[in-house]
């Protein structure tokens, strides 16, 4: 009896260890599965991301159509100094360029947006370095508040010092982009990165197709309304602003965890962050093969060069449509509809898509596809070849960033993603603050078609570099 006993006690116990470790197995089981899924793209924080970055970009970019009309309310309404020492910069910039007086509002708006690109340029790779030291999620929410901050007060502004104040703290806090791409980093795999990088691509779009469309809706009314018109759109802008941020503190999870984390910032670190020379080199990136630093420096490199031609043209495009072709604002925005069309459709299809393998040619071919899109706009004598170029300069932007972006990303250990992606859009930022001075000094100095053709043939310089580049 005893024995027995003993025997059925004994397999009691085994059958509950054994349960035990069925139960373990299990446990185990479902947490790789979930981290094997988070590495297929599936993680809902991708489109925890994509919702954030929609909402930023639609808020972002309401206000481009509105610039004019903001200027001329200031122009009308504020007699500080200055105000009057910065038109009187812009008329004699205008001036030395030979632009026509009727495009100062447009020189002045892109005043404004290099200086928030150059800001861009300071903030993203500091935000990335922090990102890496106390996580993604904090830093993320601290931009988000900025952001915020900095509509909140271009809704107070009456004086265009607080409506600079306002631009100024944007752009100090748009490193959010950097940061968006390093959470898809960290929660997919190499395999599966460029799908995550699309979605900010097709956020991009989304946000650029609508956000100018509610912005010209206001814009219609700007000089209609007595008093400052701009309240509605800038609260519209704060109130997407704030449901973003709502959407980082409820859903967004940390993805970096502490295990991961550099473990401190040095005072060397930080200056390698700001030095224009140091952030080309990619310095701040520690115990990184010298193949690896090779590939990131070429690639930050080319990324460079294509947005300084890039945002060349982007700007003075209106030039040329209004110069030119006598576009009116209705018919740009309608060109400018159909290519943010284009884009997103070729990004929620064929780019999400593309195999690890392809993404390298892919970004080859579309950098060498805008060379015949800015020679197409530069020789354009006529609507449809205008448009062509157009088309083709869509094609090529749907596939370029987010290209260059995956091909970029998978350098760097898991604590200095944030530093990478930091920098990188730290050069795309710079690119875009001297992009646009430049191009219109060639736009009014030398001519249309010289500036967009040499443009198109400085393209085949990063084309032939990156498509010789083994990565």
């Amino acid at each position: 009896m005893y024995s027995l006993k003993h025997l059925n006690k004994t397999t009691n116990v085994n059958k509950t260890n054994n349960n035990n470790n069925v139960n373990v197995l299990k446990d185990f089981k479902a947490e790789a599965g979930k981290a094997k899924s988070a590495k297929q793209g599936n993680d809902p924080q991708i489109y925890v991301v994509f919702i954030s970055l929609l909402l930023d970009l639609l808020a972002f970019t309401i206000i481009l159509p509105l610039l004019p009309s903001l200027l001329e309310y200031f122009k009308q309404n504020d007699n500080s100094v200055f105000y009057r020492v910065l038109t009187q910069s812009m008329q004699k910039f205008q001036q030395l360029v030979g632009a026509p007086e009727r495009f100062n509002s447009v020189l002045f708006g892109g005043f404004l947006g290099s200086m928030f690109s150059f800001l861009q340029f300071l903030a993203s790779p500091i935000v990335g370095g922090l990102s890496d030291y106390y996580g993604r999620r904090p830093v993320l929410i601290c931009c988000a508040s900025g952001i915020a901050l900095s509509y909140f007060l271009w809704a107070l502004s009456r004086n265009f010092a607080l409506f600079v104040l306002s631009r100024f703290i944007g752009g100090i806090s748009k490193g959010n982009i950097s940061l968006a791409m390093s959470i898809i980093t960290d929660v997919s795999s190499e395999k599966t990165r460029s799908r995550g990088m699309a979605l900010v691509g097709i956020a991009f779009s989304l946000g650029f197709i609508f956000g100018p469309m509610i912005g010209a809706f206001f814009a219609i009314f700007a000089n209609k309304n007595a008093g400052p018109w701009f309240v509605s759109p800038s609260l519209l802008a704060f109130t997407l602003a704030i449901g973003d941020l709502l959407v980082l503190l409820f859903c967004l999870r940390e993805t970096l965890p502490k295990e991961k984390r550099i473990k401190q910032i040095s005072s060397s670190l930080s200056w390698q962050l700001l030095n224009i020379t140091s952030i080309f080199r990619f310095s701040a990136m520690k115990n990184v093969s010298k193949k690896q630093m090779n590939a990131l420096q070429i690639i930050g490199l080319i990324y460079f060069i294509y947005l300084f031609l890039y945002s060349a043209l982007e700007f003075t495009v209106t030039f040329l449509m209004y110069h030119k072709f006598g576009y009116t604002s209705m018919d740009q925005a309608k060109m400018f509809l159909t290519t943010g069309v284009i884009m997103t459709l070729l990004q929620g299809s064929v780019v999400r898509n593309i195999p690890e393998a392809k993404v390298k040619n892919h970004a080859v071919g579309s950098l060498y596809l805008l060379v015949p899109a800015f020679i197409f706009v530069g020789m354009a004598s006529s609507t449809w070849l205008l448009a062509t170029g157009m088309i083709l300069y869509a094609i090529s932007t749907a596939f370029t960033v987010t290209c260059l972006t995956t091909l970029v990303s998978k350098y760097g250990n898991d604590d200095q993603k944030g530093s990478v992606l930091g920098i990188f859009r730290s050069l795309g930022a710079l690119a875009r603050s001297l992009g646009p001075i430049a191009g219109s000094i060639a736009f009014w100095c030398l001519g249309s078609k010289f500036t967009y053709v040499m443009g198109g043939l400085l393209l085949i310089i990063p084309s032939w570099a990156l498509q010789r580049t083994q990565l």
